[in-house]
């Protein structure tokens, strides 16, 4: 038995055109998956799935709004008449368009926060865990952040989300259980992706950033990639409801 190997499985992939997404997507490619690429963007989608295949994986394009109900089901209708089933979920997108104190969130923000980065996801989920539960295998894979369990003055909302796709993670995987299906959320800190530019892009606040992290430096995308492999592996089997934590160590 190969512990890593997932020939024969499909998965989709949210915000998988570009930073963690898109190494998850990859990875889950390299390890025999055949892999939906989806974000808002039809082209970017195809892109990345046209580099996936150039790279010997199978990768199929599926562009859906997450915040939109219909493009979701749309994304999961497609993929079942593509390749038949859903073996895999991994819910990377998210948004925060809102930087600042509680206080001061409209309640547009909060609703597209919460809508964005919780419903969305259980929406995604609850249309692929039944076909799961009929073959007694699968695994969901939440995308979250340290932000969920650690405060943070101007990042409060996001914080909130994060924490209750943590809780999400930790319901469901009592709930489907028994049909061998593994639910789980991914914690990274911080990584080179655009969310965090304005981080990495300075060298003073990059500096003060990694003179924190025991590793002594910030995370890419790729660090990221291989633990989505374990959990919807073989390797993963025995692993469910956890928050899996890829700080460089900063919460320790």
């Amino acid at each position: 038995m190969k512990a890593f190997d997932l020939t024969g499985k499909v998965a989709i992939v949210t915000g998988a055109t570009r930073g963690i997404g898109r190494s998850i997507a990859e990875h889950l490619a390299a390890a025999g998956a055949r892999v939906v690429v989806s974000s808002r963007t039809a082209q970017a989608c195809d892109d990345v799935a046209a580099s996936i295949r150039a790279n010997g994986g199978q990768a199929l394009g599926i562009a859906a709004n997450i915040s939109k109900k219909q493009e979701i089901e749309a994304l999961v209708q497609r993929t079942l008449a593509q390749w038949g089933r859903v073996d895999v979920l991994v819910a990377n997108a998210a948004t925060n368009p809102y930087y600042g104190p509680m206080a001061g969130a409209s309640d547009e923000v909060f609703d597209k926060v919460m809508r964005n980065n919780v419903q969305s996801n259980m929406w995604l989920a609850n249309l692929v865990l039944p076909g799961m539960a009929e073959r007694k295998d699968g695994a969901v894979i939440f995308v979250g952040s340290i932000g969920g369990f650690r405060g943070r003055a101007s990042l409060g909302i996001y914080g909130m989300s994060k924490a209750a796709e943590m809780q999400m993670a930790r319901c469901m995987a009592l709930e489907w259980g028994r049909h061998n299906i593994r639910i789980n959320c991914i914690a990274p800190g911080l990584i080179r992706t655009d969310f965090s530019r304005a981080i990495w892009e300075n060298p003073k606040l990059l500096a003060e950033r990694e003179a924190l992290l025991p590793l002594g430096r910030i995370g890419e995308p790729d660090d990221i990639g291989g633990i989505a492999v374990l959990l919807a592996s073989k390797a993963g089997a025995f692993i469910t409801g956890q928050v899996i934590t890829a700080d460089g160590g900063e919460t320790t």
